[in-house]
Formats: C-alpha cells, structure tokens, sequence
C-alpha cells in the first residue's frame, strides 16, 4: 500500500503557532523531512515528538526527493516542512511533491503560519488582492528590473528581503516606484516583532540610522494608483527630466510610467514628433 505525504506548516517564529493537527501528524508519521533537522529538532523537542528527520534542502534536492519518493512508494508515511512557515515558498520541496503525485502517492497539506499573509494581515495595505513575488533578486540590476515591472501592478506585492540587504532594496524602490506606501515587516511574531509602514525614503532613513539591521524581512508595497491627468506634450515632458540630468531613455521611461502608458508607446510617438 502506498504511503502518504503531508506537507506541513511550522511556526515562522513563535513556537506556540503551530496547529492541533500539525502536532498529531509530526508525531504519526514514519520519517520528517526538513530543511535544517537541527532547526526542526527544536520544535519536535518542544512537542515532545520523537521521530526521524532527514535533511532536504535546496542543495540535495534532487537525489533526496527520489529517495524520498521510493520511501513513499513502499508504503511509508512521510512529513515535509521547512525551517519556518509554509514549504515550498521559497523553499524546496516542490520536486518531491511533484514525484510523490507522479507515483500516485496521496498529498496532504496541513495549513498553518506564512509570514506572507502574517505580514499582509497586520501590514494596514489593501488585502483585498495581493502578489507574492519570493526574495527580491540581489544583484542591483536585476532588483531594479523586478521593482520596475511592478510599477502598474493594482494589488499588494509582497518579497522576501535579507536585512543586510534591506537597504539597496529600499534605495531602488524610492527610485523605481516614488512615494508608495511600504511596510517593512520585521521578526514576525518573535520577541523584538517589528513593523515600520511610511515611504520608502522615510523606512529607509530610519534603519540606516540603527547601529545594524538584524532579522528576517517581510516588504510590502502598496498598489499602484491611477496617475493624476497630465496634459503636457510627451516631448516637453520628457525635455524636463532631460535637462536636469536625466537621460532621454530613463526620462522617457518615468513618464510612461506617471502616464501609465507603456514605454515603447511614449517612445514611438515621440519618434513622430519633432525634437525640441
């Protein structure tokens, strides 16, 4: 008879915040699978569960899931979580619930804590349609690239941020999106829990005046708005930005952006308008 695999949510700080039935399971199963078993062996202490781990992680995903798989296969039942909150946002997992379906092997999710909808529920942004878009990327470029393509979203958009990195991504996001209502959700439900809500010039000032920025970061950014009607030519708008330094591709790129208009428009019709 085949096993069964459970996919269960642990606390993402608090270990209190953890279901009934998360409990019962971690206590029934054969084998856990986890991404850190010494981080997992707290909380399995603290219920008093005395089962088997195994590590799986991002670095032997691939060999693990197919171990696991045939573990399933055999008829064993096996639990699957991560070092905090939901599995598989942005944490492995996803391989062995794909070969777990893929040998016929019943998947059973035991909702709990994700620090995405922790954050959102208490952030004080519009909940009623929001994006989650997993860690921002850290190479500056690819950052900018990822804040830019936001720029029109009309929901709520959530990342996972570092805190050694929390202030190039507020940097970039004042440049890439201006004055949008952000919240930087930090050390959600753990002892020194934070949240700080403003623009992101005004969070950024405030944790660059801190000695350090310490903790796991939940930001969230609140959805575009309709820009305010703006009659003036694309030409003499663009021209302003122009002659305070900015250059003609990025002048014309902000003002797509205020217009929400998508840039190639604004660049063709300025093509077909004579340069002041």
């Amino acid at each position: 008879m085949p096993g069964r695999l459970y996919v269960v949510a642990t606390p993402i700080g608090n270990l209190e915040d953890i279901t009934y039935r998360a409990v019962r399971v971690l206590g029934e199963v054969d084998l856990i699978a986890c991404e850190d078993t010494r981080q997992t062996r707290k909380l399995l202490d603290h219920y008093g569960i005395q089962k088997p781990a195994v590590s799986y992680h991002e670095h032997n995903e691939t060999e693990r899931a197919e171990e696991l798989a045939e573990r399933l296969r055999e008829g064993a039942s096996i639990a699957l979580v991560s070092d905090a909150g939901a599995p598989l946002v942005s944490d492995p997992g996803y391989r062995l619930v794909r070969a777990a379906i893929e040998s016929g092997i019943a998947v059973y999710p035991i909702p709990g804590p994700s620090a995405v909808v922790a954050a959102l529920s208490a952030s004080g942004l519009p909940t009623d349609s929001f994006r989650f878009g997993g860690f921002l990327p850290h190479k500056q470029g690819q950052r900018m690239k990822a804040l830019e393509a936001i720029a029109d979203e009309h929901a709520t958009v959530i990342f996972y941020d570092a805190p050694h990195r929390i202030l190039e991504s507020l940097e970039a996001l004042e440049q890439a999106l201006g004055d949008r209502p952000v919240v930087v959700a930090r050390e959600l439900t753990k002892i020194h829990e934070e949240f700080l809500r403003g623009t992101a010039a005004e969070i950024r000032a405030e944790l660059a005046s801190r000695d350090s920025v310490k903790g796991e970061i939940t930001l969230l950014i609140g959805k575009a708005t309709a820009p305010p009607p703006d009659d003036t030519p694309l030409q003499e708008a663009v021209g302003a930005l122009e002659r305070v330094g900015i250059p003609r591709m990025e002048a014309i790129k902000q003002v797509a952006r205020r217009r929400g208009l998508p840039k190639r428009e604004v660049y063709n019709q300025l093509l077909n308008s004579p340069r002041q």
